[in-house]
């Protein structure tokens, strides 16, 4: 069985949603609070999918994540250990990385993401929206052909659908090489699309005004990913607010939602590992 562990505590609030995600894509799914993987009553290690989900951490005081991101990085566990010890080796085991909204702003600030030179610092940030509001609304998306990770791994899926509940998710990229890396290593797997599907800096359809219309990016190996847009709010056709629509349009349509693939790909993944 696939095991994927859903983190949660200090504000996170979308554990469930992630951890059903999982199951309906077949796998075990586990919620354990941060403090249990601290105090060394649980392990990552345990897990084949380490999941960051959204939320508001510590109240998004001095930036949204930088706290959580700061605890990851520098709390040592009860055994002496860091944590990011821990999700080094995690990652050196061939195992896999998701963070969504909340959970995407510190794996940047981390610096698992973008992670260009290898080295864990941080390259990149996901500041304050362009419209200087919170976006709570559903945007179009283009997944990159070719990309790197296996989370969008499906070959028949090209764009996609999603809800953005997020203040801060415009990423800026101010260095120009990490920028070049990000595009040649096709990083950028998911974009802010317009109405035809075609990347867009233009609001409303982007809704935050990030640097190459990046909605979700990956490391070099593909094996961590983060996203601003929630695939675990899309888990039944019926979440989408055009389903009437798309419905009688299509009335043999599958009615599982576009996000679920997110959960199945990678299940699929792992499971092919172990054959």
């Amino acid at each position: 069985m696939v095991r994927a562990l859903v983190v949660t505590g200090f504000g996170i609030n979308c554990e469930e949603e992630m951890a059903a995600a999982y199951r309906l894509a077949g796998a075990e799914a586990s919620i354990v609070h941060l403090n249990a993987l601290f105090q060394e009553k649980d392990s990552i290690h345990r897990y084949d999918i380490l999941n960051f989900p959204g939320g508001f951490s510590f109240g998004d005081d001095i930036g949204s994540a930088k706290v959580l991101a700061n605890k990851f990085k520098f709390k040592k566990m009860s055994g002496g250990r860091y944590f990011i010890d821990d999700i080094r080796q995690f990652l050196a085991d061939d195992k896999y990385i998701l963070g969504i909204c909340n959970g995407f702003q510190a794996l940047v600030k981390m610096g698992l993401l973008p992670n260009t030179q290898g080295n864990f610092e941080q390259e990149v940030t996901l500041t304050h929206n362009d419209s200087g509001k919170f976006e709570d609304r559903w945007v179009r998306c283009l997944i990159a052909p070719g990309n790197p990770t296996p989370f969008f791994s499906d070959p028949d899926l090209h764009q996609i659908d999603l809800p953005v509940r997020h203040g801060e998710g415009k990423l800026l990229i101010p260095d120009e090489k990490v920028k070049a890396a990000i595009l040649a290593k096709k990083m950028n797997v998911l974009s802010y699309a317009d109405e035809n599907y075609a990347p867009t800096s233009a609001y409303p359809a982007n809704p935050n005004g990030s640097d190459l219309n990046c909605a979700g990016l990956c490391d070099p190996t593909g094996h961590i990913l983060g996203m601003m847009p929630h695939p675990e709010a899309y888990l039944s056709l019926y979440n989408h607010p055009a389903w009437p629509r798309k419905k009688r349009r299509n009335p043999g349509l599958s009615e599982d939602g576009q996000g679920l693939s997110v959960f199945r790909n990678i299940v699929r993944t792992v499971r092919k590992t172990r054959e």
